[in-house]
């Protein structure tokens, strides 16, 4: 609008059509040209990008107004009019406020005169009622202690205080051992425990009291415990698979008090001794203990015409008793994981005075450990009748395999009893000695028969076979290994051999020492026979278990035996054959040339050689005959044979020599009857086909 109104003003001089003015009227004029280029630059200068231009702008667009000239000259004057009616009305505002604020005022006043008028009849009334306040205030807080001491004296009553009921309850025999007993004990526990927590304070006493007199409550209480326990003890069915919680939670409780639970465990072992003794009995006579609960089976006694399935019926019947014992208890007393071993625990460190010592240290409680004892008790009176019996069964049979099949068998249950009692069970100490009873027993039965071996021993064999002592030995042996294999459980093979070393020194050395004098006294080659039927007897009887094999230990000796019928064997043949006179006498060829200057003197030789051959081998079987091992028998001949044939082809050499030798003297003129081969033939291979 103002360049609206700038280039309206600048052209209407050209639009009217007036000339310039005149000089002077221009001289007067340049002032007012200025003033108004000045304007006309501060307008054109004038940033409309200003807040206030704009709002200026803004406001005269809103009002409507034409760009016309009146509007441009009243602008000014309609503007300030609208300023003093603006002014106008705020001065009227303002008195309006003003007469408000004097009525503010007045009312102030008023209420600042009722205000003071008002702490006037405060300050009296405070006056006034001061000690009645500091009164009230005194039996209010008088009044909060009273409250928290009666808060406090309900809280110690219920939870320190058992009531009439409840004691009766915890301590009376006429009540029962139930729920409710449990839950009372459990309360005076937890008061007994806390009463500790008292003794902190200044006031003692009250501590103490309560101390002493839960402890009392406790003692009772597990007094009270401990005979019925007892008394369920006695009637107590381990054969009923449902043992009574109540027990097991008892002996829980009962733990705690070391004393009393020891001796319930021995009263319980004790009773369960006796039980099952009697049981054992019954077992052994078929007499049934109680007549409501008849024997099953027939009575182990009846089989004690079999000494070895008595004993074996016995141990089986232990065991089968060990095993359903152990289970029985493990149900009341390990049921409960290692809360018996806990409770335990809790009660030594609460009874100090019970340790054997005060140095010592205390282990953990071990809950499979002292059920092993327990079983291990219980079955002490079974395992002393059937010590008794056993004894009495190796006593009464003067037999040595029996007695080491007793051995044995009682040997092959140590390591199953071990895994159910432990391995320091009184019971294994049981088995232990009726093995070493029965051992002695079977050294002392071997002895005697070594020592009854006299008669035997003076008499020579006249088929050189095994002696009849040395068969019964073996026969006696092969039962012994027969047990000892089936009784033996372990796998390693040098135990095995070490295990069973002592029964060869009493059941077997004995007697081939005695085979070994019987051999001394017999003429060659009857000893070397004797000494391999026995060998190779015993060889083969041992062989048939690794553990008791001594094939390494008996191979030196029965080769040497061999050897020596080979030699024997050999010297046959050079006897039988005739040869022995060549190969005694003649080294070389100068000794046969000497010995034998007339060849018609070895006619007599060649002549037994050829008798000899055809049968020599039939007639070596049967010089062998009493050797029963006929392989060994084919073998010495095969041996001697050899040698046999390397000596006649030794002389065969030296005969062919010395007729080379007569050649060269004669310088060929020998007569033909002359030359030893014609009346010594036979060759060498001959020989070896004729005894092949």
């Amino acid at each position: 609008m103002a360049a609206t109104y700038h280039s309206e003003r600048t052209a209407s001089p050209i639009v009217s059509g007036h000339t310039p003015l005149s000089s002077s009227a221009t001289a007067g004029a340049v002032p007012r040209n200025n003033a108004l280029q000045n304007r006309v630059t501060s307008v054109l200068s004038a940033s409309y990008a200003d807040l206030e231009i704009r709002d200026a702008l803004t406001s005269l667009d809103t009002r409507g107004l034409q760009n016309i000239p009146a509007t441009r000259r009243n602008l000014r004057l309609d503007v300030q009019e609208e300023l003093i009616q603006c002014n106008g009305e705020i001065v009227q505002d303002f008195g309006m406020v003003a007469r408000q604020l004097e009525r503010v005022g007045a009312a102030i006043e008023s209420l600042n005169f009722s205000c003071a008028e008002m702490r006037k009849h405060i300050g009296a009334a405070r006056r006034e009622t001061g000690p009645m306040l500091d009164e009230a205030k005194t039996i209010l807080a008088d009044r909060q202690q009273v409250d928290k001491k009666q808060r406090l004296l309900n809280a110690f009553t219920t939870h320190f205080v058992v009531s009439d009921a409840d004691l009766a309850i915890l301590a009376s025999t006429a009540e029962p051992v139930n729920d409710d007993f449990f839950r009372v004990m459990t309360r005076v526990k937890k008061i007994h425990d806390d009463s500790q927590v008292l003794l902190g304070s200044e006031n003692q006493r009250l501590g103490l009291e309560i101390l002493e007199q839960s402890s009392r409550q406790l003692n009772a209480a597990f007094q009270k415990l401990y005979r019925w326990v007892q008394r369920e003890f006695k009637n107590l069915d381990l054969e009923n698979p449902q043992i009574s919680a109540a027990i097991r939670r008892a002996l829980r409780i009962l733990a705690e008090r070391p004393a009393l639970f020891q001796n319930c465990l021995d009263f319980f072992a004790e009773a369960r001794e006796t039980i099952v003794s009697n049981n054992f009995y019954a077992a052994l006579t078929g007499a049934p203990v109680d007549p409501d609960h008849p024997v099953l089976g027939k009575a182990i006694e009846l089989s004690a015409h079999d000494p070895l399935r008595y004993i074996s019926d016995m141990l089986a019947w232990a065991h089968s008793a060990t095993v359903s014992e152990r289970e029985a208890l493990e149900v009341l007393f390990i049921s409960e994981g290692d809360e018996l071993a806990k409770g335990i625990q809790a009660g030594i460190e609460s009874e100090p005075w019970s340790r054997p010592n005060d140095d010592d240290v205390l282990a953990p409680f071990n809950g499979r450990e002292a059920l092993s004892q327990l079983v291990d008790r219980d079955l002490t009176g079974v395992f002393r009748q059937l010590k008794q019996r056993t004894e009495q069964v190796i006593q009464s049979h003067e037999l040595a395999a029996l007695a080491y099949k007793i051995s044995n068998l009682v040997t092959f249950y140590g390591p199953i009893f071990g895994n159910l009692v432990g391995d320091q069970s009184s019971l294994l100490e049981v088995l232990r000695s009726l093995s070493e009873t029965a051992l002695r027993s079977f050294r002392s039965i071997m002895r005697d028969n070594v020592l009854n071996l006299h008669t035997g021993l003076a008499m020579s064999p006249t088929d050189l076979a095994a002696p009849e002592f040395l068969l019964e030995a073996l026969n006696t042996l092969t039962v012994l290994m027969k047990s000892y294999d089936t009784s033996v459980v372990t796998a390693d093979r040098n135990q095995r051999i070490d295990g069973f070393q002592p029964v060869l020194q009493e059941a077997l050395d004995p007697f081939l020492a005695g085979c070994e004098n019987i051999t001394k006294r017999l003429q060659t080659p009857n000893n070397h026979i004797f000494a391999l039927n026995c060998l190779l007897k015993t060889r083969e009887t041992l062989h048939q278990y690794s553990f008791a094999d001594r094939s390494e230990e008996l191979r030196p000796r029965i080769d040497e035996h061999e050897c020596e019928l080979v030699t024997v064997m050999h010297r046959w043949f050079l006897r039988e054959s005739g040869l022995a006179t060549l190969v005694d006498h003649v080294a070389t060829v100068e000794d046969l040339s000497f010995s034998y200057k007339d060849p018609k003197q070895l006619a007599s030789i060649a002549q037994q050689l050829d008798v000899f051959l055809p049968a020599a081998t039939e007639d070596a079987r049967t010089y062998l005959v009493q050797l029963e091992d006929k392989t060994l028998v084919r073998r010495i001949i095969e041996h001697a044979v050899e040698s046999f044939c390397e000596d006649f082809e030794e002389v065969e050499s030296l005969i062919s020599q010395a007729d080379e030798a007569r050649g060269l003297q004669a310088n060929g003129e020998v007569e033909e009857d002359l030359w030893l081969r014609d009346v010594f033939p036979r060759t060498g291979d001959e020989i070896r086909v004729l005894l092949s």
